[in-house]
């Protein structure tokens, strides 16, 4: 892109926390429930991860296809819906459980990130606002001014480096049967790989998709093969961490330290000295940067497309609370809300995905470009009937409709098919409007 290579900034990589959590909850937590076994646990957990890693290395070559094909409100309107719901109000659900230690961090990156107001010394905002934001959580608790939201971190160290294993095989057989779990958690991260592919290029760092999608793909197969059950994951916010001046060396450094301390033990220390409330402020200015960045670049006339795009991941918001209020107890559900609680979590399963698809069908629906709506609305309800989007299911896997009680996937294929019909028809008797000359996007 005619950069040198320190005006770049590398793009960073992490568990992918939503899987992780799901993985836990939906196949080694289940696994070990059904013979009180951990070992069996960890080695099918370990196998569907490297099952995982296949399918992500298989779809990695078709990265840079799908980033060619979806317009930016697809692809960018994805990542803001997560900057809105994700990065910004369930962080700031943190900030105010301690509001006087989260305001303080919240006001530093605000006026230093945000506003780019320098601090003396031109001290880093993001660091300082950590730091003084921790500093005053722990004298507040020694003053007992804090109650029950403060306690002391406890140092545990222990010596647990990656080790190649081949325990997966051993594990295969199970999680075959739990692949229908499994399949959405990985086509999640392949989607927002290439998401957060446009964001990083249109920030100015010109990856290619392919090359991001390989890299996540072979550390998940090698996660899976020394005993991790945990995938990785491209981040989002890359003009946040450029905007902050991370470069190669930012990446690098947390990558060394992530690992190194894994591998001893001491990152849980680390948590648990952070108060969450000194740390959120960050996720939250991420958001920002990332909605801010799907704005500036996508035309005015796609604005009714991002905002649609936002929808299902508002969605995945109100199944995430849900969830939360019921304590994961789903029988304690009113079962006159039962259809209600169906509905969201048809909306909010593999919202992602879903986010991008309907950026994409308003994008192109402004363009008036009627054939290529239609496509994906008939993409849309192809993925619909088994439950890659808009699954029925609580835990968001796969099905074959013809096995399940309810007719409600056929209904949501349907819409979708009827609406790319009622486009064709209405093209056919009215003239569409030209696009834009020269618009892209």
């Amino acid at each position: 892109a005619g950069k040198s290579r320190d005006d770049i900034t590398a793009m960073p990589l992490g568990l992918d926390t939503p899987s992780t959590i799901g993985i836990a909850v939906a196949i080694i937590g289940p696994v070990y429930l059904s013979g009180r076994d951990p070992w069996a646990a960890w080695q099918v957990g370990m196998a569907t991860l490297v099952c995982i890693g296949i399918l992500k290395l298989i779809l990695s070559f078709a990265g840079d296809w799908i980033r060619n094909m979806v317009p930016k409100a697809g692809l960018l309107g994805s990542l803001a819906g997560i900057g809105i719901a994700l990065l910004g109000f369930l962080p700031l659900t943190h900030l105010f459980h301690m509001p006087l230690v989260g305001m303080l961090a919240f006001g530093i990156v605000l006026t230093t990130l945000v506003a780019k107001l320098p601090l003396p010394g031109r001290l880093p905002g993001a660091a300082v606002s950590v730091i003084l934001a921790t500093g005053l959580y722990y004298l507040l608790g020694s003053f007992d001014l804090l109650a029950d939201d403060y306690r002391l971190a406890t140092l545990t160290v222990g010596l647990t480096p990656p080790v190649p294993t081949l325990g997966f095989i051993h594990g295969l057989e199970i999680a075959y049967d739990y692949l229908p779990l499994a399949i959405p958690f990985g086509l999640l991260t392949v989607v927002g790989g290439i998401n957060v592919t446009e964001s990083a290029r249109v920030a100015g760092d010109a990856y290619t998709t392919k090359s991001i999608l390989l890299t996540e793909a072979v550390s998940t197969l090698a996660a899976g093969l020394t005993g991790g059950v945990a995938q990785t994951t491209p981040y989002i916010g890359h003009p946040a961490y450029k905007s902050m001046g991370g470069r190669a060396g930012y990446t690098l450094a947390c990558g060394l330290f992530i690992g190194i301390g894994g591998a001893f033990g001491f990152i849980s220390s680390i948590v648990e000295l952070l108060p969450a409330a000194a740390v959120v402020p960050i996720l939250i200015f991420v958001g920002l940067e990332i909605i801010s960045q799907a704005f500036k670049t996508c035309r005015k006339e796609h604005y009714p497309a991002l905002a649609l795009a936002f929808l299902p991941i508002v969605a995945n918001l109100v199944l995430i609370q849900w969830k939360t209020f019921l304590g994961g107890n789903l029988d304690s559900l009113d079962p006159g809300r039962t259809k209600d609680y169906m509905v969201v979590a048809a909306l909010g399963n593999g919202f992602i995905l879903t986010s991008m698809l309907w950026g994409a069908i308003g994008a192109r629906l402004v363009d008036q470009k009627i054939n290529h709506t239609a496509v994906f609305l008939s993409l849309s309800a192809l993925l619909s009937l088994f439950g890659v989007i808009h699954s029925v299911f609580p835990n968001g896997n796969l099905y074959f409709p013809w096995d399940l009680d309810t007719t409600m996937p056929i209904h949501i294929a349907l819409g979708y098919l009827i609406f790319a019909l009622f486009l064709v028809l209405v093209s056919k008797w009215r003239p569409t409007k030209p696009c834009v000359p020269g618009a892209q996007d």
